[in-house]
């Protein structure tokens, strides 16, 4: 992770209020002689000094401003406490999955916003070591398709050998009888309906994809890209669009390098989730309860 300190402060602007210095993570910044003043030798450039910063005397060079191509975003922060929760949680409960998509094409410049929405998400150290890769069509789709596929075939082949999934279990190895047991008869389907029937059960006829994850240099990698990706989900909701998170493709990607190379991923590089995008043709008209979970309390010792 790249540690250089990036951060200027403007000492014609800076007023000596010490907030930057406050802020900063890393004590990259110090107060000399009544300013503020870098002097630190690492820094996350997490530009909390940038965002503290009353007058704009703090610049971050490897940070730039979030331009947006479909809509527009003031750039004042919103307060803790100032924005409404109950309206937050009602748009977080009223996203769900889509199978159901129409064939409007979604358009490349509302897929990018999508990508740099997903840049919003905290990062375990500030890394910022995402990868975001865009299937904007469904020819697109379908050549990725095919690979997904044609790993899913290899899979149940697997799945079906009685004496495999018997051998692996007794190594403690259970991960193959699950599969078989949960999925095999459904990817069969999946499998049939795809070559024979063109229908699509993988994307369910999304018209585009966007694949999130994320570099070797990434502190929390697969931690990093869920948290992108549940920020895309949310907003592609209030866009008007539908989404779905396809687990098989990921599972192709990890067992099955080859397919990552064919979307021209670098060696480093993973995928963590696949999202299903598109207008959705389906309407809901309430949310629904979720599972009840009671939360643990502890007292730990020392």
């Amino acid at each position: 992770m790249d540690l250089t300190v990036n951060t200027i402060i403007d000492s014609e602007k800076c007023t000596g209020c010490g907030l930057c210095v406050e802020v900063c993570p890393y004590e990259t910044l110090s107060m000399v002689d009544g300013k503020a003043c870098v002097t630190g030798e690492i820094s996350i450039n997490c530009g909390h000094c940038v965002a503290a910063c009353p007058v704009s005397a703090v610049r971050v060079t490897t940070l730039e401003p979030l331009q947006f191509l479909s809509f527009g975003m003031e750039d004042d922060w919103i307060k803790h406490g100032r924005d409404d929760i109950g309206h937050l949680v009602q748009l977080m409960a009223s996203r769900r999955s889509c199978r159901n998509f129409t064939d409007k094409p979604v358009s490349r410049k509302i897929l990018e916003d999508m990508v740099t929405i997903g840049t919003t998400a905290p990062t375990g150290s500030n890394s910022q070591e995402w990868i975001f890769t865009i299937l904007p069509d469904r020819n697109q789709i379908k050549i990725f398709g095919e690979h997904i596929v044609t790993f899913l075939k290899k899979l149940n082949r697997m799945a079906q050998i009685a004496p495999l999934r018997k051998a692996l279990h007794l190594f403690g190895k259970d991960e193959l009888e699950r599969y078989h047991k949960r999925y095999y008869r459904r990817i069969e389907e999946l499998i049939r309906n795809w070559e024979t029937h063109k229908k699509d059960m993988l994307f369910w006829d999304a018209q585009a994809l966007i694949l999130v994850g994320a570099t070797e240099a990434a502190t929390c990698p697969q931690e990093d890209a869920m948290l992108a990706t549940q920020n895309i989900l949310l907003a592609t909701h209030a866009m008007g669009l539908g989404t779905c998170l396809i687990g098989f493709a990921v599972l192709a990607l990890t067992r099955d390098q080859s397919i990552g190379k064919s979307l021209g991923m670098a060696h480093g590089e993973s995928i963590y989730s696949v999202i299903a995008v598109g207008w959705p043709d389906e309407h809901y008209h309430k949310i629904i309860p979720r599972k009840k979970i009671i939360p643990h309390y502890t007292n730990m010792n020392s």
